[in-house]
């Protein structure tokens, strides 16, 4: 995607084939973050559709979404809410479980991270299976938060992940795709 600024993204994107198993083909965001100019549009590019949107809160999942989603709350005038791996979050907690390729995960978030009604845009740096990210939604949605749309700076496409999430009526913005998994 080339965007508004003339940055295509994709250029600042690495990719390590075999990781973190064979056949994997890994994009790493770090050399897009690593850059100003790249780390700057990512960032523009995930705020600008929301600008106008009541959001009032952001919310991101560990542990690139932190990086991205912190930056995205400055930028937008709002408060981070972290989502983390469950037993990380040092207060009371509301956990979701969800379904991981050899077993269960749960993700977790402070009780008191919102109010019933809040407005919350959620971030991560990629969507693949969307696994996570639906966990993220539904917890979102258990703690009484309404998801305004969830934004990434990567889609992988042939997994489906974001169907996932526009299937459970979630608003779904991406910067770049890539092929394969």
């Amino acid at each position: 995607m080339i965007l508004r600024n003339g940055f295509d993204l994709k250029t600042y994107i690495r990719t390590i084939p075999d990781y973190p198993k064979p056949g994997i083909l890994f994009r790493d965001i770090t050399t897009l973050l690593a850059d100003l100019h790249g780390f700057r549009a990512a960032v523009d590019e995930l705020c600008w559709p929301f600008l106008k949107d009541r959001i009032d809160f952001v919310a991101g999942i560990e542990a690139r979404g932190f990086i991205l989603g912190g930056a995205v709350a400055h930028t937008l005038g709002r408060g981070f809410i972290p989502i983390r791996k469950k037993g990380k979050l040092p207060y009371k907690t509301i956990g979701q479980d969800y379904t991981l390729e050899y077993g269960v995960d749960t993700i977790e978030v402070h009780e008191d991270a919102m109010k019933p009604g809040d407005h919350i845009l959620l971030i991560d740096d990629l969507i693949a299976t969307g696994g996570t990210a639906a966990a993220a939604t539904d917890l979102i949605r258990k703690s009484g938060g309404v998801v305004v749309a969830a934004a990434f700076v990567i889609d992988l496409p042939e997994l489906k992940g974001a169907d996932i999430l526009r299937n459970k009526g979630v608003k779904v913005h991406t910067l770049v795709e890539f092929e394969g998994h």
